[in-house]
Protein backbone atom coordinates (compact mmCIF):
# COMPACT_ATOMS: atom_id res chain seq x y z
CA UNK A 1 0.00 0.00 0.00
CA UNK A 2 1.59 3.38 -0.96
CA UNK A 3 1.66 5.94 1.47
CA UNK A 4 1.07 9.02 0.43
CA UNK A 5 0.76 11.59 3.60
CA UNK A 6 1.20 14.98 2.39
CA UNK A 7 -2.00 17.98 3.04
CA UNK A 8 -3.52 20.04 0.99
CA UNK A 9 -2.29 22.91 2.55
CA UNK A 10 1.30 21.45 2.28
CA UNK A 11 0.74 20.53 -1.03
CA UNK A 12 -0.10 24.52 -1.80
CA UNK A 13 3.01 25.13 -0.07
CA UNK A 14 5.54 23.30 -1.58
CA UNK A 15 4.03 23.79 -5.03
CA UNK A 16 3.79 27.85 -4.55
CA UNK A 17 7.84 27.54 -3.38
CA UNK A 18 8.77 25.58 -6.04
CA UNK A 19 6.63 28.16 -9.06
CA UNK A 20 8.06 31.22 -7.43
CA UNK A 21 12.07 30.15 -8.14
CA UNK A 22 11.44 28.06 -11.41
CA UNK A 23 13.04 30.05 -14.38
CA UNK A 24 10.89 29.80 -17.58
CA UNK A 25 13.62 31.45 -19.38
CA UNK A 26 15.56 27.92 -18.66
CA UNK A 27 13.55 25.75 -19.44
CA UNK A 28 14.32 22.91 -22.10
CA UNK A 29 12.58 20.35 -23.52
CA UNK A 30 12.50 18.39 -20.25
CA UNK A 31 13.50 20.55 -17.05
CA UNK A 32 13.86 18.08 -13.31
CA UNK A 33 13.27 19.54 -10.29
CA UNK A 34 15.44 18.59 -7.59
CA UNK A 35 14.70 20.15 -3.95
CA UNK A 36 16.73 19.10 -0.68
CA UNK A 37 17.77 20.93 2.79
CA UNK A 38 21.03 20.82 2.71
CA UNK A 39 23.33 24.65 2.31
CA UNK A 40 24.77 25.84 -0.62
CA UNK A 41 28.15 25.25 0.87
CA UNK A 42 27.59 21.26 1.68
CA UNK A 43 29.15 18.67 -0.23
CA UNK A 44 25.42 17.16 -0.99
CA UNK A 45 24.71 20.33 -2.79
CA UNK A 46 28.08 20.27 -4.42
CA UNK A 47 27.26 16.72 -5.90
CA UNK A 48 24.08 17.45 -7.32
CA UNK A 49 25.47 20.64 -8.90
CA UNK A 50 28.00 18.07 -10.81
CA UNK A 51 24.19 15.97 -11.41
CA UNK A 52 22.99 19.29 -13.10
CA UNK A 53 26.50 19.87 -14.99
CA UNK A 54 26.95 15.65 -16.55
CA UNK A 55 22.66 15.87 -17.14
CA UNK A 56 22.43 19.22 -19.15
CA UNK A 57 25.92 18.73 -20.71
CA UNK A 58 25.70 15.29 -21.80
CA UNK A 59 21.85 15.77 -23.04
CA UNK A 60 23.01 19.04 -24.67
CA UNK A 61 21.23 21.41 -22.88
CA UNK A 62 18.10 19.23 -24.15
CA UNK A 63 17.23 18.59 -20.18
CA UNK A 64 17.89 21.43 -17.44
CA UNK A 65 18.31 20.75 -13.59
CA UNK A 66 16.51 23.13 -11.00
CA UNK A 67 17.97 23.01 -7.72
CA UNK A 68 15.88 24.12 -4.81
CA UNK A 69 18.70 23.87 -1.53
CA UNK A 70 18.18 25.33 1.97
CA UNK A 71 14.93 23.73 2.37
CA UNK A 72 13.29 26.30 0.04
CA UNK A 73 10.63 24.27 -0.51
CA UNK A 74 10.61 22.07 2.99
CA UNK A 75 12.77 19.93 5.08
CA UNK A 76 13.50 16.03 4.40
CA UNK A 77 9.66 14.77 5.05
CA UNK A 78 7.68 17.73 3.04
CA UNK A 79 10.28 17.25 0.68
CA UNK A 80 9.55 13.89 0.80
CA UNK A 81 6.13 13.87 0.19
CA UNK A 82 6.25 16.28 -2.18
CA UNK A 83 8.02 13.88 -4.52
CA UNK A 84 5.48 11.77 -4.04
CA UNK A 85 2.87 13.94 -4.94
CA UNK A 86 5.06 14.76 -8.28
CA UNK A 87 5.52 18.63 -6.95
CA UNK A 88 9.28 18.23 -6.68
CA UNK A 89 10.98 15.09 -8.99
CA UNK A 90 14.18 14.22 -6.70
CA UNK A 91 15.31 14.42 -3.20
CA UNK A 92 17.79 13.42 -1.01
CA UNK A 93 16.66 13.05 2.92
CA UNK A 94 18.02 11.57 5.30
CA UNK A 95 17.16 8.03 5.43
CA UNK A 96 15.30 7.88 8.82
CA UNK A 97 12.84 10.23 7.69
CA UNK A 98 11.76 7.07 5.61
CA UNK A 99 11.87 5.28 9.04
CA UNK A 100 8.45 7.69 9.50
CA UNK A 101 6.61 4.71 7.32
CA UNK A 102 9.31 1.63 7.90
CA UNK A 103 11.58 0.50 10.94
CA UNK A 104 13.71 -0.92 8.90
CA UNK A 105 14.89 2.43 7.04
CA UNK A 106 16.56 2.97 10.13
CA UNK A 107 19.22 -0.19 9.98
CA UNK A 108 21.57 1.78 7.97
CA UNK A 109 21.51 4.62 11.19
CA UNK A 110 22.35 2.97 13.70
CA UNK A 111 25.45 3.17 16.18
CA UNK A 112 27.82 1.25 15.00
CA UNK A 113 25.90 -0.71 12.62
CA UNK A 114 29.13 -0.11 10.38
CA UNK A 115 32.65 -0.49 11.21
CA UNK A 116 33.88 2.39 8.76
CA UNK A 117 32.75 4.24 5.99
CA UNK A 118 34.13 1.44 3.42
CA UNK A 119 31.86 -0.62 5.13
CA UNK A 120 28.89 1.43 4.98
CA UNK A 121 29.34 2.08 1.34
CA UNK A 122 30.07 -1.56 0.40
CA UNK A 123 26.92 -2.83 1.94
CA UNK A 124 24.67 0.35 0.80
CA UNK A 125 26.30 -0.63 -2.63
CA UNK A 126 25.26 -4.02 -2.67
CA UNK A 127 22.16 -6.33 -1.75
CA UNK A 128 21.33 -4.11 1.40
CA UNK A 129 21.20 -1.10 0.20
CA UNK A 130 19.24 -2.35 -3.03
CA UNK A 131 16.93 -3.60 -0.83
CA UNK A 132 16.15 -0.84 1.03
CA UNK A 133 15.52 1.42 -2.53
CA UNK A 134 13.50 -1.47 -3.91
CA UNK A 135 11.23 -1.25 -0.53
CA UNK A 136 10.94 2.84 -0.94
CA UNK A 137 8.55 2.07 -3.99
CA UNK A 138 5.86 0.41 -1.10
CA UNK A 139 5.40 4.31 -0.52
CA UNK A 140 5.14 5.97 -3.65
CA UNK A 141 8.91 6.69 -3.88
CA UNK A 142 11.42 5.25 -6.16
CA UNK A 143 14.75 4.56 -4.62
CA UNK A 144 17.96 5.59 -7.15
CA UNK A 145 20.71 5.55 -4.65
CA UNK A 146 22.63 6.89 -1.52
CA UNK A 147 24.19 10.33 -1.32
CA UNK A 148 26.44 10.88 2.18
CA UNK A 149 25.13 13.18 5.05
CA UNK A 150 28.64 12.36 7.12
CA UNK A 151 29.95 10.57 9.64
CA UNK A 152 28.43 11.53 13.14
CA UNK A 153 30.71 12.61 16.03
CA UNK A 154 30.48 14.07 19.54
CA UNK A 155 30.91 17.46 20.44
CA UNK A 156 30.76 18.73 24.01
CA UNK A 157 30.90 21.63 27.19
CA UNK A 158 32.00 18.45 29.34
CA UNK A 159 35.34 17.61 28.59
CA UNK A 160 37.46 15.41 27.30
CA UNK A 161 34.74 12.37 25.95
CA UNK A 162 37.13 9.22 26.03
CA UNK A 163 34.41 6.31 27.19
CA UNK A 164 31.00 6.28 27.51
CA UNK A 165 30.73 7.33 31.30
CA UNK A 166 32.15 10.81 30.23
CA UNK A 167 28.72 10.93 29.05
CA UNK A 168 26.95 10.39 32.06
CA UNK A 169 24.39 13.38 32.67
CA UNK A 170 25.63 15.36 30.01
CA UNK A 171 22.69 16.51 27.98
CA UNK A 172 23.00 16.06 24.66
CA UNK A 173 21.24 17.29 21.36
CA UNK A 174 20.37 14.29 18.95
CA UNK A 175 17.99 14.08 15.75
CA UNK A 176 14.50 13.13 16.84
CA UNK A 177 15.55 9.52 15.94
CA UNK A 178 14.90 6.70 18.71
CA UNK A 179 17.27 4.61 18.05
CA UNK A 180 20.43 7.75 18.46
CA UNK A 181 18.33 8.42 22.18
CA UNK A 182 18.36 4.64 23.16
CA UNK A 183 22.16 4.99 22.72
CA UNK A 184 22.85 7.79 24.48
CA UNK A 185 20.71 6.68 27.10
CA UNK A 186 22.75 3.65 28.21
CA UNK A 187 25.83 5.66 27.87
CA UNK A 188 24.38 7.91 30.84
CA UNK A 189 23.53 11.12 29.31
CA UNK A 190 20.20 12.84 28.44
CA UNK A 191 19.64 12.92 24.75
CA UNK A 192 16.94 15.75 23.48
CA UNK A 193 15.65 16.03 20.35
CA UNK A 194 15.25 18.96 18.41
CA UNK A 195 15.47 21.05 15.08
CA UNK A 196 19.08 21.44 13.88
CA UNK A 197 18.37 25.33 13.25
CA UNK A 198 17.56 25.37 16.79
CA UNK A 199 21.33 23.84 18.12
CA UNK A 200 23.65 26.29 17.93
CA UNK A 201 21.47 28.78 20.06
CA UNK A 202 20.75 25.87 22.79
CA UNK A 203 24.27 25.33 23.00
CA UNK A 204 25.11 28.66 23.25
CA UNK A 205 22.67 28.92 26.25
CA UNK A 206 23.45 26.23 28.10
CA UNK A 207 20.35 24.53 27.01
CA UNK A 208 22.32 21.60 26.54
CA UNK A 209 25.75 20.85 26.60
CA UNK A 210 26.64 18.63 23.65
CA UNK A 211 25.80 17.69 19.64
CA UNK A 212 26.53 15.05 17.54
CA UNK A 213 27.02 15.45 13.68
CA UNK A 214 28.86 14.85 10.76
CA UNK A 215 32.40 17.33 10.33
CA UNK A 216 30.59 19.40 7.65
CA UNK A 217 27.72 20.52 9.68
CA UNK A 218 29.90 21.34 12.56
CA UNK A 219 31.78 23.56 10.62
CA UNK A 220 29.62 25.05 8.48
CA UNK A 221 27.46 26.26 11.48
CA UNK A 222 30.30 26.99 13.78
CA UNK A 223 29.63 24.94 16.64
CA UNK A 224 33.09 25.76 17.96
CA UNK A 225 31.85 28.62 18.84
CA UNK A 226 29.99 27.87 21.73
CA UNK A 227 31.31 23.88 22.07
CA UNK A 228 35.32 23.11 23.83
CA UNK A 229 36.06 19.51 22.41
CA UNK A 230 35.31 17.74 19.59
CA UNK A 231 35.58 13.36 19.80
CA UNK A 232 35.89 11.33 16.91
CA UNK A 233 33.36 8.79 18.01
CA UNK A 234 32.09 8.22 14.35
CA UNK A 235 29.45 6.33 16.18
CA UNK A 236 26.77 6.70 13.39
CA UNK A 237 27.04 6.63 9.64
CA UNK A 238 24.27 9.07 8.22
CA UNK A 239 22.88 8.25 4.58
CA UNK A 240 20.41 10.41 2.40
CA UNK A 241 18.31 8.21 -0.24
CA UNK A 242 18.16 9.64 -3.21
CA UNK A 243 14.55 9.64 -4.46
CA UNK A 244 11.86 10.35 -7.07
CA UNK A 245 8.24 10.60 -8.38
CA UNK A 246 7.66 7.14 -10.14
CA UNK A 247 5.52 8.51 -12.59
CA UNK A 248 8.61 11.42 -13.28
CA UNK A 249 11.06 8.31 -13.50
CA UNK A 250 8.56 6.04 -15.60
CA UNK A 251 7.47 8.47 -18.07
CA UNK A 252 11.66 8.80 -18.92
CA UNK A 253 12.76 7.43 -22.01
CA UNK A 254 15.23 4.95 -21.49
CA UNK A 255 18.22 6.59 -23.19
CA UNK A 256 17.28 9.46 -20.25
CA UNK A 257 17.06 6.89 -17.26
CA UNK A 258 19.95 5.78 -18.18
CA UNK A 259 21.39 9.61 -18.66
CA UNK A 260 19.90 10.48 -14.47
CA UNK A 261 21.43 7.56 -13.50
CA UNK A 262 24.94 7.85 -14.99
CA UNK A 263 24.55 11.53 -13.60
CA UNK A 264 24.16 10.37 -9.88
CA UNK A 265 26.69 7.83 -9.99
CA UNK A 266 29.37 10.44 -11.55
CA UNK A 267 27.32 12.99 -8.42
CA UNK A 268 27.53 10.47 -5.86
CA UNK A 269 31.92 9.96 -6.58
CA UNK A 270 32.17 13.83 -6.56
CA UNK A 271 30.61 14.10 -3.38
CA UNK A 272 32.63 11.02 -1.73
CA UNK A 273 35.80 13.14 -3.34
CA UNK A 274 35.20 16.14 -1.96
CA UNK A 275 34.52 14.51 1.66
CA UNK A 276 37.61 13.07 1.58
CA UNK A 277 39.32 16.34 1.10
CA UNK A 278 37.31 18.30 3.14
CA UNK A 279 37.00 16.20 6.91
CA UNK A 280 40.99 16.53 7.17
CA UNK A 281 40.61 20.34 6.63
CA UNK A 282 37.68 20.18 8.74
CA UNK A 283 39.09 18.15 11.91
CA UNK A 284 42.42 20.69 11.32
CA UNK A 285 40.15 23.93 11.57
CA UNK A 286 38.12 22.74 14.07
CA UNK A 287 41.50 22.60 16.21
CA UNK A 288 42.87 26.03 15.02
CA UNK A 289 39.16 27.42 16.46
CA UNK A 290 40.82 25.92 20.02
CA UNK A 291 38.24 23.18 20.37
CA UNK A 292 40.40 20.16 22.09
CA UNK A 293 40.26 16.65 19.38
CA UNK A 294 40.18 13.53 20.64
CA UNK A 295 40.73 10.31 18.70
CA UNK A 296 39.42 7.04 20.24
CA UNK A 297 41.60 4.34 19.93
CA UNK A 298 39.98 1.00 18.95
CA UNK A 299 40.00 0.17 22.37
CA UNK A 300 38.02 3.03 23.48
CA UNK A 301 35.72 3.08 20.18
CA UNK A 302 35.00 -0.60 21.61
CA UNK A 303 33.78 0.26 25.06
CA UNK A 304 30.89 2.75 22.91
CA UNK A 305 30.31 -0.21 20.87
CA UNK A 306 30.00 -2.58 22.97
CA UNK A 307 27.47 -0.28 25.47
CA UNK A 308 24.91 0.16 22.64
CA UNK A 309 24.67 -3.23 21.45
CA UNK A 310 21.05 -3.12 22.75
CA UNK A 311 20.09 -0.72 20.60
CA UNK A 312 20.86 -2.93 17.66
CA UNK A 313 20.37 -6.19 18.93
CA UNK A 314 16.72 -4.57 19.21
CA UNK A 315 16.28 -3.02 15.76
CA UNK A 316 17.70 -6.34 14.17
CA UNK A 317 15.39 -8.39 15.51
CA UNK A 318 12.24 -6.33 14.30
CA UNK A 319 13.58 -6.16 10.85
CA UNK A 320 12.62 -8.24 7.55
CA UNK A 321 15.61 -11.38 8.22
CA UNK A 322 16.04 -10.33 4.02
CA UNK A 323 17.77 -7.20 5.19
CA UNK A 324 19.48 -8.43 8.01
CA UNK A 325 21.26 -11.71 5.70
CA UNK A 326 22.48 -8.80 3.30
CA UNK A 327 23.31 -6.80 6.12
CA UNK A 328 25.60 -10.21 7.19
CA UNK A 329 26.35 -10.60 4.21
CA UNK A 330 28.23 -7.32 3.32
Amino acid sequence: MKSKLISGALTVAVAAAVSLTFNPACAADLTIKVGHGAAEGYHMHKAWLKFKEVIEDKSGGKISVEIYPNGQVGGDRELTEAVQSGIVDMTCPVIEVMAGWDDNFSIPGLPFIFGSRAEALAALDGKFGQSLLERAENYGLKGLGYMENGIRQITSNKCPVEKPADLKGVKIRTMQVQAHMDAFKLMGANPTAMSFNEVYSALQQGVVDAEENPLGHITSSKFYEVQKCITLSGHVYSTHMVLANPDFYEGLSDENKTLVEEALKEAIDHQQKIIAQEETEQVQFLADQGMKVTRLTDEQRGEFQKITAPVRETYLKKADPVLVEALQAK
